[in-house]
């Protein structure tokens, strides 16, 4: 199985490979240099069989968290690097993961996609206890990949908490456990304009048209990189049914 496949997901206990995994391009993420050096140079760490951190990306939505992820398995794969997409529903049998991954050759990115919790929930403490914590030690071929809008991956409650420092201690003691966090700042106009341009390469339009249909489809959509792709999708088909 794990010659056959490169990526994963963990569901109800059971190890499922996926045929067809999304593996968006590394070089065709624009505007999050800084994050794509340091998720980059860390999971080579790894691969090399060194020590690596896990990271959380954490920041405003369609900004290419969760694409930057996958797109290491388009660079590393051959190189052995697997990615497991585990549910936060399945983070009570972590163990039983690491239990099927360890002394494996490969190098394992368990990939935990927009995450968040409330305080009360027994995910978020068995977390906490699997990824540092936990009498058994981790794996050393298993990182943990995270993606999350929130910086803490709860929500903020002071105004309503009698011990607002408990409930900042408690938040920060699971992100703390991330070695690497990498913030994801909203994009703005040129941002979002210049990516439409460099997915909409090879559509016959005027820039000028291009940029006036891009902004009037970003008017309810907001400036980001999901909300530029969509924009993408949906001029290739105008293209192509001749409606524009």
């Amino acid at each position: 199985m794990f010659d056959r496949y490169k990526a994963f997901r963990f569901r109800e206990g059971e190890l499922q490979p996926v045929s067809y995994p999304h593996v968006p391009d590394f070089n065709s993420l624009l505007h999050i240099d800084y994050q794509k050096e340091v998720l980059y140079r860390n999971t080579l760490q790894l691969l090399h069989g060194l020590p690596a951190n896990d990271a959380l990306l954490w920041g405003e939505r369609g900004t290419g968290k969760s694409s930057l992820v996958k797109s290491l398995l388009g660079l590393f794969a051959p190189m052995g690097l697997k990615l497991v997409q585990v549910y936060k529903m399945d983070i009570m049998q972590l163990s039983d993961l690491y239990g099927v991954l360890r002394d494996r050759p490969e190098k394992f990115i368990l990939f935990f996609d927009d995450l968040s919790f409330d305080p009360s929930e027994d995910s978020l403490h068995a977390l906490k206890s699997v990824m540092e914590g936990d009498v058994e030690e981790r794996p050393s071929n298993v990182v943990v990949y995270a993606t999350s809008n929130r910086r803490y991956l709860m929500p903020q409650r002071e105004e309503e908490e009698k011990f607002p420092e408990e409930s900042y201690s408690e938040r920060a003691s699971l992100v703390e456990r991330f070695g690497i966090r990498l913030a994801f700042l909203a994009f703005g106009k040129e941002q979002y304009l210049s990516i439409v341009k460099h997915l909409a390469r090879g559509v016959e339009l005027e820039e000028e048209r291009l940029e006036a249909l891009a902004l009037e489809w970003a008017l309810q959509r907001g400036f980001s990189g999901r909300s530029a792709s969509q924009f993408v999708k949906h001029l290739q088909g105008m293209k192509a049914l001749g409606l524009l």
